[in-house]
């Protein structure tokens, strides 16, 4: 059975071992394809029927979390009410502290019912989110918050029974310590949240761009609708300025189109009849009718949005060591909290109230949130960028994979080259075949293969050409491609397909027997030497991995500089190349055909381009949207270094703050309401770290 996907939003995960704890038991009831995302408090499940969408949905109730359908909307965050809630009770207890001794706020029973609501809101947002990943056998930081804010709770009731008459009971009393942990901790989850909503700019950003109002031509009327009216095969009026409603064909007029915001191409692109234009984008100049082929969720700048919302869900190697540190953190630091207790009391004579408070700051000041927060904010700033860029990178692993490589893999033709060929010579070895004739057969037959320079072909012989009847087509990649006319067999190829020395480019065979040779010239793409100049001087080892000819590639290098150069390779001979090139050091392949995907399925990480074949764009991990040059390229490896570090240093941040504050804690150099306020700081760093790579300088 087919599987759907399925996303929620998940209500009520504090860090990122609540997200571990809900993973964890998905896979006890043998859930295995889904994807649990802390950050943006998302679950993404793939299944297969209606019993298997509510047994998901009872799993993250049962550990009490709420399930919200993506339809719904919120004004305002369930962190949000309880943190306003808390903080009406919170200040007035808190300004205890520095009034006289007389003032009713110094009454221990105005206190207590000061507190009691805000205790109440800790029992429901971290005690039971604490009691069920205990349940589940992975504690989440609710655990730290939940017994220290109970521990101060406790101790203070305790107290107030004890000296209830004494002159000395507020020195026994810490609601305020109980409340300020509590409403502190919201505050940072609050901020958090709006925090990292920034990190997901770029999805909102684009989606934007979807918006707006398209014309439509109804007989002699035009009307206009909205973006999510449009239908298939509905004629679109777009004028001079106007923003291309939807993905769809000329059929009328021409125009230059800025594309830059999908492609990352500075210069607008001429387009006429029956040329493809993209929703989104923006005539600069003319007046064209299209016809809509596309909508919805089918259009490319959806599909951009669904592949950045996907790749910001996988997980880089780096962050799994961040999980798996957290999933042992909260009971480690519970036990130091209890160490110490002891310590500070039974070693330093430390009085029982301080070593009760150093012991509930350890517990606050150790939330690991900023650990779980270090890895998936950076990689969804930088995918983000990347995407603006008209960079599409598949997952947050592949950045990491992409910051470790130093051999980068060319394929030639449509990569290096532009693609666009041009006949320089045609010859005829019979004579009972005519020209015109023989440009229609190969028409015919190419026309029926995606390599770049049968595309080329079809383009400069399309012209006069009419559809033969064409049968048993078989093509060998990088080899040929035969096909029958008129019970004659033809052929179409390179020099492997017949032992000549004549140095021609293409073969044509009728009946195993030659009656053509081509002669095509390939032009080197824009900016291919700049492209490659650059990652020379960035240290990477250049390869060229070609199925063309010698001397085609050497051509080729006396204009570009590669390390090394590999022609005349069949697809398997690409993939021995590539497995070569590994042993070394990771290796990146970049190509277009289909003769290419098995070279970009088997390296590290496999980049096509636009016009590249399907194929080879499924066997790809990135997709550079500019096909005129390889400018993106350069710019894929520095937003991949620049997040790639900025994790790092998220991650030396988490773990630095948590050295240097359990010590702090430990020593009574913080109180648990400055620990609070230090705990929430640490997450918004990390948040703020990755935003910076939003706006950092990196080209």
């Amino acid at each position: 059975m087919k599987q759907k996907e399925v996303k929620y939003k998940i209500e009520g995960m504090s860090c990122v071992n609540c997200a571990l704890g809900i993973e964890k038991e998905l896979k006890k009831h043998q859930f295995i394809n889904f994807n649990i995302n802390f950050t943006t408090s998302e679950g993404i499940f793939k299944i297969e029927n209606d019993y298997e969408k509510k047994q998901v949905q009872k799993i993250i109730k049962n550990l009490g979390y709420k399930i919200l359908e993506k339809k719904e909307k919120k004004t305002i965050s369930l962190e949000e009410k309880y943190f306003i809630f808390s903080a009406i009770f919170t200040i007035p207890l808190f300004s205890h502290m520095f009034v006289e001794e007389n003032s009713i706020l110094k009454n221990p029973l105005l206190q207590f019912l000061l507190c009691v609501p805000v205790y109440i809101i800790g029992l429901v947002y971290f005690g039971k989110s604490a009691l069920n990943s205990l349940k589940n056998g992975l504690a989440n930081m609710n655990v730290l918050i939940f017994i220290g804010s109970t521990a101060s709770f406790i101790y203070s009731i305790v107290g107030w029974v004890i000296y209830y008459n004494s002159e000395q009971i507020n020195k026994y009393l810490f609601f305020e310590t109980t409340t300020t942990i509590i409403t502190l901790v919201l505050l940072g989850n609050v901020l958090e949240r709006r925090s990292v909503k920034k990190t997901t700019s770029a999805i909102k950003d684009l989606s934007k761009i979807q918006k707006g109002i398209a014309k439509i031509e109804l007989g002699s009327k035009i009307k206009e609708i909205s973006y999510n009216e449009i239908k298939i095969n509905n004629i679109l009026i777009i004028n001079n300025g106007d923003k291309i409603p939807t993905d769809g064909k000329i059929i009328s007029g021409e125009c230059y189109v800025d594309e830059s915001m999908i492609t990352g191409e500075s210069n607008p692109t001429f387009k006429k009849i029956n040329d493809k234009v993209i929703g989104g984008t923006i005539v600069t100049d003319g007046n064209i009718k299209v016809k809509a082929n596309k909508i919805g969720e089918d259009t490319l700048l959806s599909q951009i949005i669904k592949l950045v919302k996907d790749s910001q869900n996988s997980k880089p190697n780096i962050q799994k060591l961040g999980d798996k540190v957290s999933a042992v953190f909260v009971p480690v630091v519970v036990l130091i909290s209890i160490i110490t207790f002891f310590v500070n009391h039974l070693f330093f004579s430390v009085e029982i109230q301080e070593s009760i408070l150093r012991a509930i700051a350890v517990l606050v000041i150790s939330c690991p949130c900023a650990m779980g927060l270090a890895t998936p904010t950076a990689v969804m700033v930088g995918i983000g960028r990347a995407a603006k860029k008209g960079i599409l990178i598949k997952g947050g692993d592949t950045i990491e994979k992409v910051a470790t490589i130093k051999n980068i893999a060319f394929d030639k033709t449509g990569t290096i080259t532009t693609g666009n060929f041009i006949v320089s010579e045609l010859k005829i070895n019979k004579e009972k075949h005519n020209i015109n004739d023989l440009k229609n057969i190969i028409y015919n037959i190419e026309k029926h293969s995606s390599h770049p320079i049968a595309k080329s072909l079809c383009k400069i012989f399309e012209k006069n050409s009419f559809d033969l009847q064409v049968s048993e087509i078989e093509e060998k990649k990088g080899i040929s491609i035969s096909a029958k006319i008129n019970s004659k067999k033809y052929t179409i190829g390179s020099s492997k397909i017949i032992d000549d020395s004549n140095n021609y480019d293409i073969y044509v065979l009728c009946n195993n027997e030659l009656i053509a040779t081509i002669k095509i010239e390939d032009k080197i793409k824009d900016k291919a030497s700049d492209v490659l100049e650059e990652l020379q001087k960035l240290k990477y080892n250049t390869v060229l991995i070609s199925g063309d000819k010698k001397e085609k590639c050497d051509l080729i290098s006396n204009k570009l500089f590669f390390n090394q150069i590999f022609s005349e390779q069949l697809p398997k001979n690409k993939i021995d190349v590539i497995n070569n090139l590994k042993k070394k050091n990771p290796t990146a392949m970049i190509g277009d055909g289909i003769n290419d995907a098995p070279a970009l399925t088997e390296s590290d990480v496999g980049i096509s381009i636009a016009n590249a074949n399907g194929i080879a764009i499924q066997s790809s991990d990135v997709i550079l949207l500019s096909s005129s040059n390889l400018d993106q390229l350069i710019q894929l490896f520095k937003i991949s270094k620049a997040t790639f570090l900025t994790i790092k240093q998220n991650l030396f941040w988490a773990f630095s703050y948590n050295i240097i504050a359990i010590p702090l804690a430990f020593m009574g150099l913080l109180n648990p309401m400055w620990a609070a306020l230090f705990m929430a700081f640490s997450d918004i760093v990390v948040i703020g770290n990755s935003i910076r790579l939003r706006y950092k300088k990196i080209f």
